[in-house]
């Protein structure tokens, strides 16, 4: 279960969370701090039960090796609305070029493994190993998603994420080609809306995602979503290659 840790004047500060699984392990996300924006919580393992527990509630983790888990609600969250996707004119002609092959859940330890490297020293990346087997049990489970880019059979861009009910949870993406990771996002957009999802939560702010539509959302509306979105959960059926959205 979570323990309070107390601060100077006797307040909560952090939520430590035992390592086995316990039904509501997670504080209230009202409960995050201000500053750092968002974080609420620290320690626990990232096995399967507790990372969807912790979407479903609005909660994600994110740390850098040689850290515990530290848990995140932000106030606001940045989300991607599916209908305000913003394409601009020279993403709009890379995609009538249609010099890419697009796959889905071909390659997702590959992807994962990318966004890693492409975040700068592999020491210092937030996508450890334990993020990357954590994940990668998702996939195998049915709940995470990748959308890959080709090139000639070389994987040059892709995103990954999780997929519970209705919301689709960005983790990550990369590019080595201009534009690749664009294009995943403009294909994973279309099967969402083909799929009647109703938001990307992009987690926090960006300006690369500003630019792409990403807008911020209170916290509190976010959640409301969240418990009419995320259940009952639906099997989904993902496209395998295509050409263009």
């Amino acid at each position: 279960m979570t323990t309070p840790s107390k601060g100077p004047a006797g307040e909560n500060q952090l939520f430590w969370v035992a390592d086995n699984v316990i039904a509501n392990d997670f504080p209230d996300v009202n409960a995050a701090l201000r500053e750092p924006d968002g974080l609420l919580a620290i320690g626990g393992t990232l096995d399967k039960a507790r990372l969807l527990d912790a979407y479903r509630k609005g909660i994600f983790p994110w740390y850098s090796t040689g850290q515990p888990v530290l848990w995140w609600s932000p106030d606001p969250r940045c989300v991607l609305e599916l209908d305000e996707l913003k394409i601009s004119r020279s993403l709009a002609r890379t995609l009538r070029r249609k010099a890419f092959q697009v796959s889905f859940n071909r390659a997702f330890a590959e992807v994962i493994a990318a966004c890693g490297r492409v975040r700068g020293r592999a020491a210092d990346t937030w996508i450890t190993r334990e993020m990357q087997t954590a994940y990668t049990r998702l996939y195998h489970a049915g709940y995470a998603l990748s959308v890959e880019i080709w090139i000639e059979g070389r994987l040059v861009g892709g995103l990954y994420g999780v997929a519970i009910g209705r919301v689709f949870f960005g983790e990550s993406m990369f590019s080595h080609v201009s534009d690749a990771s664009k294009v995943a996002l403009c294909h994973l957009v279309q099967a969402l809306k083909q799929r009647d999802f109703r938001l990307i939560d992009c987690q926090v702010y960006s300006k690369h995602l500003q630019t792409l539509g990403a807008t911020p959302m209170p916290r509190a509306q976010f959640v409301n979503i969240l418990q009419n979105y995320c259940a009952p959960e639906r099997t989904h059926q993902w496209p395998q290659t295509f050409d263009h959205p």
